[in-house]
C-alpha cells in the first residue's frame, strides 16, 4: 500500500513562492483532508505533491522514495489524481472516460485489452454508475461526472487518490453522494487526500485534517483537535461555533448568521 509524505516542503512557481514549511504524511486507509480558504495554496500544494511542478524546498517521498527520482509512469501507477468535475470538449461516453485511467498500464500505441475493459466495468460498478456507462459524459449531472472521474482513478489501480475539491460546484445531495463514496474508498484500504473549503466536509469524512492558510500550516491532526472554534475563527476571519448534534456529529456554524 502506498504512503505519501512531505517534510519542510516549500512550493510555488518561478519567482512566486506560494507556501513553505509544510509537513504531512498520508497512510493507507485514511482520508487526509486539506482545508483552507480561497487562495491559500491547496491546488499548488497538490501539484507539487504529484510532481507536476518542482518543489522549492524540502522533500517529498512516495513509499519512502524521493519523488524526484521516480518517472511519471511510476508515480501514476501509485497515485491517481481526480480534478474538479468538468465538461469534456468531446462527447466521450462515461465508459471511455473511465477507460482512460488504464492508459498508464499500456504502451503508447497499444489498444485497450480485456483486462482494461474489466477494470473499467468494475470501477463503474464500484461507484454505482454502471448504468451510465454508455451515456454521453457531457450529458450527465455534475455529481455523476465527479463519480466518473473517481471511477477513472480507481481504474488506474493506484493505491492513493488525490482529489482536488471533489465537491466543488455540486448541489447538497451530490456533495453527500461523493463524500459517502470517499469514506467507502478509504474503508477499502485506499489512502485518500482531498481538499475542500468547507469544514463540515472535513468533519464528515476526514480521519486527519491539515488546515492551510497564507501558504503555511495553521494546524494538523485529528478533526476534533484541529476544527475548533478558535482555530477556525482565526483562519477564516469570522466567528465560528462548532455545535454537536444529537447523533454525535459536529457541524460548523458562522456566529454572525445566528445574530
Amino acid at each position: 500500500m502506498t504512503t505519501l509524505a512531505a517534510e519542510n516542503l516549500g512550493f510555488g512557481y518561478v519567482r512566486f513562492p506560494v507556501g513553505h514549511s509544510v509537513d504531512l504524511r498520508v497512510e493507507p486507509g485514511e482520508v487526509y483532508c486539506l482545508l483552507g480558504p480561497n487562495g491559500c495554496g491547496k491546488t499548488t500544494l497538490f501539484k507539487t505533491l504529484l510532481g507536476l511542478i518542482p518543489r522549492q524546498d524540502g522533500r517529498i517521498e512516495l513509499d519512502g522514495e524521493d519523488i524526484g527520482d521516480l518517472n511519471r509512469k511510476t508515480i501514476a501507477q501509485r497515485v491517481a489524481y481526480v480534478p474538479q468535475a468538468h465538461t469534456a470538449v468531446f462527447p466521450y461516453t462515461v465508459r471511455d472516460m473511465v477507460l482512460m485511467g488504464r492508459t498508464v498500464h499500456r504502451g503508447v500505441f497499444s489498444a485497450p485489452g480485456a483486462q482494461d475493459h474489466e477494470r473499467t466495468a468494475a470501477a463503474l460498478e464500484q461507484m454505482g454508475i454502471g448504468a451510465l456507462a454508455d451515456r454521453d459524459y457531457t450529458r450527465i449531472s455534475g455529481g455523476q461526472r465527479q463519480l466518473a472521474l473517481i471511477a477513472r482513478a480507481l481504474a488506474q489501480d493506484a493505491q492513493l487518490v488525490v482529489m482536488d475539491e471533489p465537491t466543488a460546484s455540486l448541489d447538497f445531495g451530490n456533495q453527500v453522494l461523493v463524500l459517502k463514496q470517499v469514506r467507502k474508498l478509504a474503508a477499502s484500504g485506499l489512502g485518500i487526500v482531498l481538499s475542500t473549503h468547507n469544514p463540515d466536509h472535513a468533519l464528515a469524512c476526514a480521519t486527519r485534517v491539515h488546515l492551510l492558510a497564507d501558504g503555511t500550516t495553521q494546524a494538523a491532526g485529528p478533526p476534533g483537535d484541529v476544527l475548533t472554534p478558535e482555530i477556525l475563527s482565526r483562519t477564516y476571519g469570522v466567528p465560528v461555533a462548532v455545535e454537536q448534534l444529537r447523533d454525535g456529529h459536529r457541524v460548523c456554524v458562522p456566529v454572525d448568521l445566528l445574530d
